[in-house]
């Protein structure tokens, strides 16, 4: 099956069969390995990405049924201007091991896209399905409050 995705501004024609999760479709396909595989069955967000801007786990969306435009985290920031979740994650060194990281950044941009002001249990709440074994919640609410911060004085 020969189909064209628009990721990250740009076009990618991929020959795959329908059923292929998006994840393999990004990592083994078009190369952006940002995305990880984290567990394959949507539970733990290690693998989220944007479609039209909505926060998804792509280990759990066929190609076919891609609906709109993927961002990846390769595509939210560049490293000349990291978006403003990206500067925050660095600035409150959110990252121990940093596998997971990629999915959470990705799913605290969509929360900030929906709801620029969040309180803690807003935040908690739009986090709850992304999973960090290290631990750095504390440290993921603070960047993810300092993002909205910083996008408010923007």
């Amino acid at each position: 099956m020969s189909t064209t995705l628009r990721i990250n501004g740009k076009r990618h024609q991929v020959e795959l069969p329908g059923e292929v999760p998006l994840l393999w479709v990004l990592r083994d396909e078009v190369g952006l390995t940002g995305t990880k595989f984290g567990c394959g069955v949507a539970a733990c967000g290690a693998c989220t990405v944007h479609i039209d801007g909505e926060a998804v786990r792509s280990c759990q969306v066929a190609l076919s049924d891609v609906w709109g435009d993927v961002t990846t985290i390769e595509g939210l920031g560049t490293p000349q201007a990291m978006a403003a979740i990206q500067k925050a994650w660095v600035d409150h060194q959110v990252a121990q091991c940093g596998y997971c990281q990629s999915g959470q950044i990705m799913q605290a941009a969509s929360l900030l896209a929906e709801n620029p002001a969040p309180s803690d249990a807003e935040i908690d709440e739009a986090m709850q399905g992304n999973l960090c074994r290290c631990g750095t919640y504390p440290r993921i609410r603070a960047a993810i409050h300092a993002a909205a911060k910083a996008l408010q004085e923007a």
